[in-house]
């Protein structure tokens, strides 16, 4: 079994934190075939957390299993103390970005934002108040009234992050965010992220495949391999002291 984020922080001299997310036993399998094999970790609130592994690995079963997009065969979710692995993904207080970030075309930059908070019938003065202060947040003062057909594939981006975050989550999703864009521009928005993720100071659980994003954005990393959780700790922990042969290959390529 492998040891929590939080575990491994405290090991390290970090300040507890308070458990916002946590998976018990959780076990998943598609066809016959195990993609998650008893899965152990708790997530604190606040912590900019990533799963990395390679494709196959569950890092994404585990991300939609927390966000209700899947239910485990097996093992529990706790968020804030509370079971959830019956609640659906619209009645947890997360939000997802996907890879594919799912704009509406026919809406201006302004209107994809303030979407959800008009499905829930918020009062307009409240909407602009709160789209003003996404689109500071995102750098996007000015492109209001912009199709988002025209933006760049980061300006995109930003739209969908604003308007995930308008909505006010405990925690943010994200699934493999960056990988539609060039590597100049994936290095910039992974810099705003973090940015974003330490202004508003909630939890951001990341998936990717890409060692040098991991070490680059993350509190915490969970190192997965065969549906497993091969170990977790800071990035300078584990580029530095591998737990295992898969660990070290996967920074050191040897």
């Amino acid at each position: 079994m492998a040891e929590s984020s939080l575990s491994v922080k405290q090991e390290n001299g970090t300040p507890e934190g308070k458990k916002m997310i946590v998976l018990k036993g959780i076990s998943k399998s598609y066809d016959g075939e195990k993609v998650l094999s008893g899965i152990d970790l708790y997530i604190r609130d606040g912590e900019f957390i990533t799963f990395l592994g390679p494709s196959g690995c569950g890092k994404t079963t585990t991300l939609r299993i927390i966000g209700g997009f899947e239910t485990a065969d097996e093992g529990e979710v706790y968020f804030d103390g509370r079971e959830i692995s019956d609640v659906p993904p619209y009645k947890r207080p997360i939000n997802t970005v996907f890879q594919k970030y799912a704009l509406f075309p026919h809406l201006n930059v302004y209107e994809n934002i303030a979407f959800p908070l008009r499905l829930k019938k918020v009062p307009e003065e409240d909407i602009q108040t709160r789209v003003a202060e996404m689109l500071k947040m995102v750098a996007l003062v000015g492109f209001e009234n912009k199709s988002v057909s025209t933006l760049s594939g980061g300006q995109q981006q930003r739209v969908a992050i604003a308007r995930v975050l308008i909505s006010h989550p405990k925690v943010l999703l994200l699934d493999e965010p960056l990988g539609a864009l060039d590597l100049k521009l994936r290095k910039d928005m992974q810099n705003e992220l973090k940015s974003i993720q330490q202004s508003i100071g909630i939890t951001f659980i990341y998936v990717t495949h890409d060692q040098e994003e991991a070490l680059s954005m993350s509190d915490t990393i969970v190192v997965m391999a065969d549906g497993e959780i091969q170990q977790i700790g800071t990035p300078t922990d584990i580029y530095n002291e591998p737990k295992n042969a898969f660990v070290c290959r996967l920074y050191r390529r040897e």
